[in-house]
């Protein structure tokens, strides 16, 4: 790729980046398949790793074979991206197999329902297991090239999405491109594309006015590189109507924050507490978010032509699923954080209210009856910290992120050509209600934690493994800290092996320093948006007699066990009090605040004082819906390969003083409670969850996770 020359409007150039040599290797690794589903494939992942021609999802790919079928007979078919795979990643199972023959035979059909083209599509298959094809799977089948290729390039779209689109796209594209207008996909663009090609049977690319290119060919190479050939004239035609150019105007009555780290940390706080909503169950619904603060976002977010940015629509109508399609603009959030609460707050409402005309509108007009879609926007351009975007999760909030820098770098150089031109609303109604578009959305876990982001501390130890794999199992988004990094990276790897470590961020970070926590609590804000339970968990042990324990080390451990919780407790509270949706504290105490042991005493005592610290505190933050709830956990010895830091330095002193291996003492305490059972640090992730779940309105109360020590009950 090349880059522009110092100040000029962004673009990158794109060179076919086909390899004979790498396209051998793919015939090599996929040698159980047809050899062009194999270029098929390898031509599927250059597209789709360039963000400039499709993302997440985006755009679709096929390739026209013989196989045979069980009776042994050579049959004509159809390889077609399933619906919702990547091209970056897509793999054989990935491209369902369809009946060409048959597929072909639709087109002598008048009319067909969409509920109908996927039953065709689905009964035509030669594997019933296979993904759901694409649903421009009849467009590709029509046509009449072995390959053909479909991608959303972002230069494609500037320059169709213009009130002059037809002058551009001739002078940027020239005669062997035929235009269409824009037809939502299915049955009817694919008739359409169809017929085009037939009076046009020279042209080498087809591009559909707001959707994108479609190019073809009759081998891989030569779909591909068309591809990259009418985007890279594209680009190379905006850069020379863009040259020199300077688009945007600075808005001189808004000020950039003096401190942006800040104000991004503060601004998602607030977007996060305005977001939340109660669900059709009653349970609060949370979101994610994802920040962009790259040099040119940042100019666009402070621009005058900020604010048109998020109201002139977008790219294409594939996004509304995933932006909604408008996008709130917000500015001056370098004030208080009441100021800037209520603002967000506000303009969130104002969104809302639009939204919901629009949907009656739309409804009204057609005729038709739909069930209403939430009405909370997923992108805030925000002047001088850049794009907020939201998400039930985090991979959907990097989506709309990514969606959304494209989008605005794009109407940025839009503005140089003319004048920019979306789809309208009534056209964008019928994509986002669209039930073959809301499909690819997937169905929503329902998991109790959806949405919401945990903290917790002493995350390099084997108790965090534990509370960490259940957290991530309710589907919260997980941050570790600890301030040893070795430790904490060997738990992140051990629970991305279970778990997408998209999820899982981590962080190196002293409890016991208070700047250090509330530095690392605004980071994890800026990095996903806010936090929602936090876990005090850090700790350690020191074994000595009273007689024997050094002032220095007593000192040491109540920094840690006591101040350390203290610490997290009194960052986050500011965090939750401006987020406004309540939260959770769980505390990790220990069986020893009610049944302490002798030589334990610098332990037990920090640990009591850490208990007693969180009833207060759930007194006092009651009024902020936050709930503070402690866990009395005893003999976790470890998780897996990772130890426990506490019977790290308490275990050899218990083995030799009962002359037991470390098997036997783990049976000791074993045997000791009453349930005879053994203790797991998923045990005490579980309780976690329960807490954190929301499962009873409970605050201010101790479980015990013990097996059962009559001495640590609770009193």
């Amino acid at each position: 790729m090349e880059k522009p020359a110092e100040g000029a409007v962004r673009l990158m150039i794109m060179r076919s980046l086909y390899n004979e040599e790498e396209a051998k290797k793919y015939i090599k690794r996929y040698a159980g398949y047809p050899e062009d589903l194999a270029l098929r494939i390898y031509t599927s992942h250059l597209i789709g790793r360039e963000g400039g021609l499709v993302l997440h999802g985006g755009g679709n790919t096929s390739v026209k074979s013989r196989v045979r079928d069980i009776f042994g007979n050579e049959n004509d078919v159809l390889f077609v991206k399933g619906s919702g795979w990547d091209l970056a990643a897509i793999e054989p199972q990935g491209f369902p197999c369809l009946d060409l023959e048959y597929l072909r035979r639709l087109r002598s059909l008048e009319r067909m329902s969409d509920e109908e083209m996927v039953n065709q599509l689905r009964t035509h298959m030669t594997d019933a297991a296979s993904p759901d094809p694409s649903v421009e799977t009849l467009l590709h089948a029509y046509l009449p090239h072995k390959f053909v290729d479909h991608t959303h390039a972002d230069a494609v779209l500037i320059l169709t999405n213009q009130k002059e689109h037809d002058s551009l796209l001739n002078e940027a594209l020239g005669e062997r491109v035929a235009v269409l207008e824009f037809i939502m996909p299915g049955f009817p663009l694919a008739g359409a594309v169809y017929e085009l090609y037939e009076k046009n049977p020279d042209v080498e690319a087809i591009v559909l006015l707001n959707h994108g290119l479609f190019t073809f060919g009759d081998d891989a190479k030569t779909s591909y590189e068309r591809t990259i050939k009418y985007v890279t004239m594209a680009e190379e035609y905006i850069a020379s109507k863009t040259k020199n150019k300077t688009l945007l105007t600075r808005c001189t009555e808004i000020e950039a924050p003096i401190n942006k780290a800040q104000a991004a940390s503060i601004t998602c706080q607030a977007v996060r507490g305005a977001l939340a909503h109660a669900g059709s169950d009653g349970r609060l619904k949370r979101f994610i978010l994802e920040v962009r603060d790259a040099k040119d976002i940042i100019e666009a977010s402070l621009s005058q032509e900020a604010p048109e940015f998020c109201v002139s629509g977008l790219l294409t109508p594939d996004h509304v699923i995933r932006t909604k399609g408008k996008y709130v603009y917000a500015d001056g959030v370098d004030r208080d954080d009441e100021t800037i609460s209520r603002k967000i707050r506000l303009l969130v409402e104002q969104f809302k209210k639009e939204y919901n005309d629009y949907f009656d509108r739309c409804v009204r007009e057609k005729n038709v009856e739909r069930k209403r879609l939430d009405p909370y926007p997923r992108v805030f351009l925000v002047a001088g910290v850049g794009i907020i975007a939201a998400g039930k999760t985090r991979k959907a909030a990097g989506i709309a992120a990514d969606l959304a820098e494209h989008t605005i770098r794009a109407k940025v150089k839009a503005r140089a050509l003319g004048e920019y031109v979306s789809l309208p609303d009534h056209t964008l109604f019928d994509m986002e209600y669209w039930s073959l578009e809301q499909k690819k959305l997937g169905r929503s876990g329902g998991l109790s934690l959806e949405g919401q982001v945990a903290f917790v501390s002493g995350g390099g130890g084997a108790m965090a493994v534990g509370i960490g794999d259940r957290l991530l199992a309710a589907g919260a988004a997980l941050v570790l800290s600890d301030i040893n990094a070795e430790r904490l990276d060997r738990v992140k790897k051990a629970l991305s092996a279970r778990y997408d470590p998209l999820v899982i961020e981590t962080l190196v970070m002293d409890v016991t320093d208070y700047d250090a926590v509330a530095a690392g609590l605004d980071r994890v804000c800026r990095i996903l948006g806010g936090i929602d339970i936090v876990v005090p968990n850090a700790g350690i042990a020191h074994v000595a007699r009273i007689e024997h324990l050094e002032a220095d080390k007593l000192e040491e451990v109540m920094r840690v066990n006591f101040l350390g919780v203290f610490n997290l407790i009194k960052a986050a509270a500011g965090i939750f009090k401006r987020q406004g949706t309540g939260g959770n504290i769980v505390v990790n105490c220990s069986k020893n605040v009610f049944d302490p042991g002798p030589a334990f005493g610098a332990y037990s005592a920090s640990k009591a004082a850490a208990h007693q610290i969180s009833k207060i505190a759930a007194l006092e933050l009651a009024t902020l819906g936050v709930k503070v709830n402690m866990i009395n956990a005893d003999a976790v010895f470890g998780a897996g390969e990772i130890s426990s830091g506490l019977w790290d330095v308490v275990g050899p002193d218990r083995m030799k003083a009962r002359g037991l291996d470390p098997q036997g003492l783990q049976e000791y305490y074993r045997e000791r409670n009453l349930l005879k059972t053994e203790v797991f640090a998923e045990h005490v992730g579980n309780a976690v969850v329960f807490f954190a779940a929301d499962q009873t309105p409970t605050t201010g109360a101790t479980l015990p996770v013990d097996g059962g020590i009559p001495a640590a009950f609770p009193r």
